[in-house]
């Protein structure tokens, strides 16, 4: 009799003791097939989106792995998801706090814009030159062959400093 009592409350143990488990984050999205049915929820569900969205715009990684993705933002250029985030002022004012950041991209910006005619060489020379006094991150930009400036622009960015930036335009 103690011997069948005791099975008994060890299985009741056991069973109680797994009905209260906590999932772990972590270890759901290491299973790569739990993690694809996690995506796949928040990607069809309207209002998971647009939290995860949100919970997105407001994490400087999210934000640096998004622009970094070329891919990504040539969908929202072509697609007219350039127009509707410019509308969200909050949106814009993080992207352009992040291209600030990001010598690489403000460069290709700048290339493109004077590929459509948006931008004169005399005015991306200037900014090229401004961004790189700023101390601007300039590698990988393609529109320097160096990070630092050499004696000859150090003398005409000194003088370029002492007239107004608007001037060139």
């Amino acid at each position: 009799m103690k011997t069948v009592t005791m099975i008994i409350s060890v299985l009741v143990l056991v069973i109680l003791s797994s009905c209260d488990q906590k999932s772990d984050p972590t270890a759901i999205l290491e299973n790569p097939e739990t993690r694809m049915e996690l995506f796949e929820a928040i990607a069809s569900n309207h209002s998971y989106m647009a939290e995860f969205m949100d919970n997105m715009q407001d994490n400087d990684h999210a934000m640096q792995m998004m622009q970094g993705n070329h891919k990504m933002m040539g969908n929202m250029m072509q697609s007219g998801g350039m127009q509707t985030m410019l509308k969200d002022s909050m949106m814009t004012k993080n992207m352009m706090q992040s291209m600030m950041k990001d010598g690489k991209m403000m460069g290709n910006m700048m290339k493109m814009m004077h590929e459509k005619g948006m931008m004169s060489e005399d005015c991306m020379e200037s900014c090229k030159k401004m961004m790189g006094n700023k101390g601007m991150d300039m590698k990988g930009m393609g529109l320097m062959e160096e990070n630092e400036l050499d004696a000859k622009e150090q003398g005409e960015l000194e003088l370029s400093k002492s007239q107004s930036h608007g001037d060139h335009h």
